[in-house]
């Protein structure tokens, strides 16, 4: 199952206790073996979805816990089908009632012994043997699943994840630096930098790489030399673009005259566009930096370049040797790995606001572990911290330290086991929302309002289809 399967299926158990909640206990009152078994579903769901998180983890290692997921998602859209059946009918006994109300004369015509005081009698075509057979025998798969939990050995596990304050997916780095956080790690290449692009280069435009893997930094140190303040004393321009997956030069080069002139037109000729930015930059210094590029053409590369000239000084961070080569640089920067002190200090500022663990000395032995886990990746240490940073019980500590979401190698997407756990620890709501947001393109910018709107109409849509489908009766 993958990620964005179990926060379906998180969120999925969650909507279905809220359904047995809201309506459908009500509507069926009146049938004493149905309301039984319903009343049995709406006890066991929350049994069964407090330890997916523990299920979610364990099914790495154990192929038993992975086929108790699959067969819980698919019970899980059995039970969603039967509540839309009452859904519907419900909704359908409500316009008859409206329909017998407004046509008096119709009334037993509209309204048979099957409505009585807002409730199905026995009598009802929805309680006949075929039905009352479905729902016997969900009780008895969610009797199965509930005893193959327990001889499997999941247990409850609290998410930490309750406590997050995010509601938006992560949003693309800009140039601006968090200015409550100590960045540490990368000075001497910062210094080393800082003093190429400071250097007259009379052979035309500068180029800077950073190259490393996903997690090592790229982006941060690029910041860190873009918000230098020796940089705005020896540049007339400063320019952040990031390019990511889509190197589409007219909206870069959009981006970088935008910068240059507030009041450039928006123009979509990639021509009228390298003229006028040629223009702006006549005689003075622009320091641009174009994070994340994937691009490995060197045609488009030399077509985005044509521009600059000597006075302009550009960093490109990529993962992509390549890329790096064909930027070719004055000098590309190979970022390793920090040391552990480092990554320990990453870890203490988001987990527990300060720069190391002397004011918090029941965490200092276990926070070293994690943090050796992280494996010398900031993006690892600081992820884990933030993920950590409201818990204050020792024991959930420990549970992060000893998830064998650590032991998963890093997948072809780039997702390094670090990110995993933390968007495991999510609570099930945001795991929902991750997933949704999962189908906009890499880099897509939008709105919060945007989302809101997005997100209500997904979650209206089948309460409308089932609307529609009524009033075609």
């Amino acid at each position: 199952m993958s990620i964005f399967g179990e926060a379906a299926l998180s969120a999925f158990l969650e909507l279905l206790s809220a359904k047995l909640l809201d309506s459908v206990l009500n509507f069926v009152a009146d049938h004493r073996q149905v309301h039984q078994q319903l009343k049995h579903w709406q006890s066991m769901l929350p049994e069964i979805k407090a330890v997916l998180n523990h299920a979610e983890e364990k099914q790495i290692k154990d192929e038993g816990v992975k086929h108790w997921l699959d067969d819980l998602q698919d019970l899980a859209y059995d039970v969603d089908d039967i509540l839309d059946e009452f859904a519907y009918q419900e909704l359908s006994l409500k316009l008859q009632k409206t329909q017998a109300q407004a046509s008096t004369s119709k009334v037993q015509k509209l309204i048979p012994t099957c409505f009585t005081g807002g409730h199905f009698s026995p009598i009802s075509f929805m309680f006949n043997a075929k039905m009352i057979s479905k729902i016997k025998a969900i009780t008895d798969r969610l009797n199965s699943l509930n005893t193959r939990r327990s001889s499997l050995g999941l247990s409850e596990i609290m998410s930490q994840g309750a406590t997050s304050k995010g509601k938006k997916p992560r949003l693309q780095p800009t140039s601006l630096m968090d200015g409550a956080v100590d960045y540490v790690g990368r000075a001497n290449e910062k210094q080393e930098m800082l003093e190429l692009l400071k250097s007259n280069n009379p052979n035309g435009v500068c180029v800077l790489s950073i190259v490393g893997m996903g997690g090592m930094g790229k982006t941060t140190l690029a910041q860190l030399v873009y918000n230098d303040p020796s940089i705005k004393e020896s540049f007339d321009h400063k320019s952040w673009v990031c390019v990511s997956d889509d190197f589409d030069a007219v909206n870069i080069t959009k981006t970088i005259l935008r910068s240059v002139d507030a009041d450039s037109r928006d123009e979509n000729d990639l021509n009228l566009l390298q003229v006028k930015l040629k223009e702006k930059l006549s005689g003075k210094r622009l320091l641009l930096v174009l994070d994340d590029i994937w691009n490995e053409s060197y045609s488009d590369w030399t077509i985005l370049r044509a521009p600059f000239g000597a006075a302009t000084k550009i960093i490109v961070t990529t993962r992509l040797e390549k890329v790096s080569s064909n930027v070719d640089p004055v000098k590309a920067f190979y970022l390793d790995k920090l040391s552990h002190h480092d990554c320990l200090s990453i870890f203490a500022q988001h987990a527990l606001k300060a720069r190391n663990f002397d004011g918090h000395p029941q965490f200092k032995e276990i926070g070293e572990n994690i943090v050796r886990r992280c494996n010398g990746l900031p993006l690892a240490a600081k992820a884990i911290g933030s993920l950590l940073r409201t818990v204050q019980d020792h024991s959930e500590w420990e549970r992060v330290n000893e998830s064998e979401i650590w032991d998963l190698p890093e997948d072809p997407c780039g997702l390094i086991p670090a990110l995993r756990l933390s968007y495991h620890y999510l609570p099930p709501h945001l795991k929902r929302c991750f997933a949704y947001c999962s189908i906009f393109p890499k880099d897509y910018e939008f709105e919060e309002e945007e989302i809101i709107l997005l997100w209500n109409q997904k979650l209206k849509f089948k309460a409308k289809v089932l609307e529609t489908n009524i009033f075609k009766i």
